[in-house]
């Protein structure tokens, strides 16, 4: 057991740290070409901090683990907003941008409804995956669109033109990161390998391992970047954060899993499912105050 703990504490060493790397890399860049704040919220903080979701999915995918790769998303989906979204609105009441209200979360919703008319069926299959992967794409281009059209009221046309970015500033940016992504995988081998061994000594499901220890440990790059937006008073980000990860979870993440092999339930309940868009829906009423 000792030695799951070290595999499991080695793998979110690696999460955390390729995380933070990456999220530092993105948002640079993405700030350098002059997107908003809640923009990089939404998208490439959100896609950053989904990195090792993704990472610790796929490679359960491969091996066959379907519990932990969907028990993953799930659990971290609901852990992002009880947990996370939660504890940083105690550090900061967080202000919600009007766009978030009107468009972001009823699109996590609906994804979430998604997820659930998929796996009624009790699996995705690659066709359904490839779907899911479209519905990224087309979420991220939509997400972009609008950031241009809103720079180009705020600030004239000028502001759709390419950003002149010092190359020095630009080579640091994608180090980072290179060198996240790389933390990531070696994290997400590591702790995928001490969650499973942890599972089998604890004679418990890999669907519960998944729900739970996966799931919290992969939120943790979620954790650390809204709690320090909402120290910072980077409301945007910290919302954006959660709301933007919740929606790549779904159609990133396993869209991703399932074009590597379709993925069965696994042991992941209607209840599980059932409480994941409970708290989704829950988010809504909330927001409307602003």
């Amino acid at each position: 057991m000792f030695q799951s703990f070290l595999f499991l504490l080695g793998g979110l060493f690696g999460l955390y740290a390729g995380a933070e790397g990456l999220v530092r890399g993105s948002a640079s860049l993405a700030s350098q070409l002059g997107l908003s704040r809640l923009v990089i919220g939404l998208t490439v903080v959100a896609l950053g901090t989904s990195m090792p979701e993704l990472m610790v999915s796929v490679k359960a995918t491969h091996d066959g683990l379907f519990g932990i790769s969907l028990g993953n998303v799930v659990g971290s989906n609901i852990c992002n907003i009880a947990l996370i979204l939660g504890f940083s609105a105690l550090i900061r009441p967080l202000r919600i941008d009007a766009q978030v209200v009107r468009l972001q979360i009823p699109i996590m919703i609906f994804v979430s409804f998604v997820l659930a008319v998929l796996l009624l069926n009790g699996r995705i299959n690659r066709f359904e995956g490839s779907g899911l992967f479209l519905g990224v794409v087309a979420y991220t281009g939509y997400s972009l669109h609008l950031a241009r059209k809103e720079n180009k009221k705020l600030n004239g046309d000028a502001s759709g033109l390419p950003m002149e970015v010092p190359m020095g500033r630009l080579w640091v940016s994608l180090i980072f990161v290179a060198g996240g992504l790389g933390l990531l995988m070696l994290g997400a081998k590591f702790f995928l390998e001490g969650a499973v061994s942890l599972a089998r000594i604890l004679k418990v499901s890999e669907a519960v391992i998944g729900l739970t220890i996966v799931a919290f440990g992969t939120s943790l790059p979620e954790l650390a970047t809204s709690m320090t937006a909402a120290f910072k008073k980077e409301g945007d980000i910290a919302v954006g954060n959660v709301i933007g990860s919740n929606i790549f979870n779904i159609l990133f993440i396993l869209g991703i899993s399932s074009l590597v092999h379709p993925i069965e339930m696994g042991g992941i309940s209607i209840i599980d499912m059932g409480v994941m868009i409970a708290i989704a829906i829950l988010v809504l009423p909330m927001a409307r105050s602003g």
